[in-house]
């Protein structure tokens, strides 16, 4: 079994932030309690927040760190979702930040096993031309990783049915504004559900969206 680091100096800004991040989704009302979760991948596994403590209450050293093979250093037990993390990380060597909510838009959708089709064209953000609900599975279970996995392929956010929505990113700040664009979307689909089905994007459209948003927000050289 390879060795995690146990102390609070190993990757000690990443705890920060992933305790920031936490926290910020409860202020930013994308999640509420202890439910969702946040992690960050580290060499050889990944640091994650514990399993029902408080994100007012939370501190650095409280992160949980983990292997690849899903051993957790001594102390707080990890996020009951870990496993779907591990699993993520696994398929999608290019992440490196998962945000897990049960944000009220998006969780809605999800327990109507529906996902977010091309009605805005912000919907490219996440990746594809929609984002996906996975199927069902209890929370925690292996079960419900391999939902994940293949819910969030080819894409950076997906929903789970009847639970919530997963954002990911190459960065903390990435996956958690991704999180709330991800809300955002969920809630003016929703909004616009209450008057008629809206019309859809074309897969062309949401291609040329796409390929925009490859180059959004990049400096251009001269």
């Amino acid at each position: 079994m390879s060795e995690v680091p146990a102390m609070y100096g190993e990757h000690a800004l990443l705890r920060e932030k992933i305790v920031a991040t936490a926290r910020a989704m409860n202020a930013e009302s994308i999640n509420r309690g202890t439910s969702g979760n946040v992690s960050g991948r580290i060499d050889g596994g990944f640091l994650i927040t514990p399993s029902g403590v408080p994100y007012h209450a939370m501190e650095p050293a409280d992160i949980v760190a983990m292997t690849d093979d899903g051993h957790a250093q001594r102390g707080l037990p990890p996020s009951t979702e870990w496993r779907f993390h591990r699993e993520i990380y696994r398929a999608r060597p290019e992440l490196q930040a998962i945000v897990h909510t049960h944000s009220p838009f998006a969780t809605t959708l999800a327990c109507l096993d529906r996902g977010i089709p091309a009605f805005h064209y912000a919907v490219a953000r996440a990746g594809g031309k929609d984002i996906r609900c996975g199927a069902y599975a209890t929370f925690g279970t292996q079960e419900l990783a391999q939902h994940a996995v293949a819910a969030i392929a080819g894409r950076k956010a997906c929903l789970l049915s009847h639970h919530g929505m997963i954002a990911a990113g190459d960065t903390l700040d990435a996956a958690f504004a991704l999180a709330i664009e991800v809300e955002t979307l969920a809630e003016m689909y929703w909004r616009a559900l209450q008057i008629a089905e809206p019309t859809l994007l074309s897969d062309k459209e949401m291609e040329a969206v796409l390929e925009r948003f490859r180059t959004y927000g990049r400096s251009i050289d001269t």
